[in-house]
């Protein structure tokens, strides 16, 4: 929990998102890894993982939505970047994750563009490099199409190489490092975005003229 003095400014709120319906499956592991040191630095994270995302099919016409269907999109307005962790299944993200981004479209709702932005980490856990590569490559391409900013590094990770748990037990292993940086660029970008709007709206001392006194 980040405490709030008089004069600091909020936290970053990110948003950690993906897993399987394996509960502790690998790539939820693998955001738990990144969204931590996100939390070290700062970030006030909050997760849906696993089956918080086994929700009804995005159906754009149909204006009833699930608790948790609702949850998922109350946690995308709040949220200021985005953390997301897929499994590879045939090529591609789990049909899970790919219907969770769907429900981005119901920001509309409340004015927003999708994730116009934001800047989303993406991360990709496979058995194999084929899977996990492309499996990364659309997830970077979603995130694109609704408007974030994918960061600079994704994570592909093959689990027939190194286990999750040999990852999570070694900060110093490469693709350990790899994560930590995928969330310090989420972090830093939001810090970044956040200053820029807090100097556009910040008052102007050019527009103050001096009073000149008899």
């Amino acid at each position: 929990m980040h405490e709030d003095g008089p004069e600091s400014e909020p936290p970053i709120r990110l948003l950690a998102l993906g897993g399987s319906t394996r509960e502790n499956s690998s790539s939820e592991i693998a955001l738990r890894i990144a969204a931590d040191s996100a939390s070290q630095a700062g970030a006030e994270v909050e997760f849906l993982v696993g089956r918080d995302l086994m929700l009804p099919i995005y159906d754009a016409e149909d204006s009833f939505r699930s608790a948790s269907s609702t949850r998922l999109v109350e946690a995308y307005a709040r949220a200021d970047g985005i953390i997301i962790a897929s499994p590879g299944y045939h090529g591609s993200m789990s049909g899970m994750i790919k219907n969770a981004l769907d429900y981005a479209e119901d920001l509309r709702r409340i004015g927003r563009s999708y994730f116009d932005g934001l800047a989303v980490g993406c991360i990709s856990v496979a058995y194999g490099w084929q899977a996990s590569v492309s499996a990364l490559q659309h997830l970077r391409g979603v995130a694109h199409a609704l408007r974030a900013w994918p960061t600079p590094l994704g994570v592909a990770l093959n689990t027939s190489v190194n286990s999750m748990e040999t990852i999570a037990q070694d900060p110093t292993n490469h693709h350990a490092i790899q994560l930590t940086t995928v969330a310090s660029q989420v972090v830093r970008f939001t810090q970044a975005m956040r200053a820029e709007q807090m100097a556009k709206f910040a008052p102007s001392t050019s527009m103050v003229r001096p009073v000149h006194r008899a």
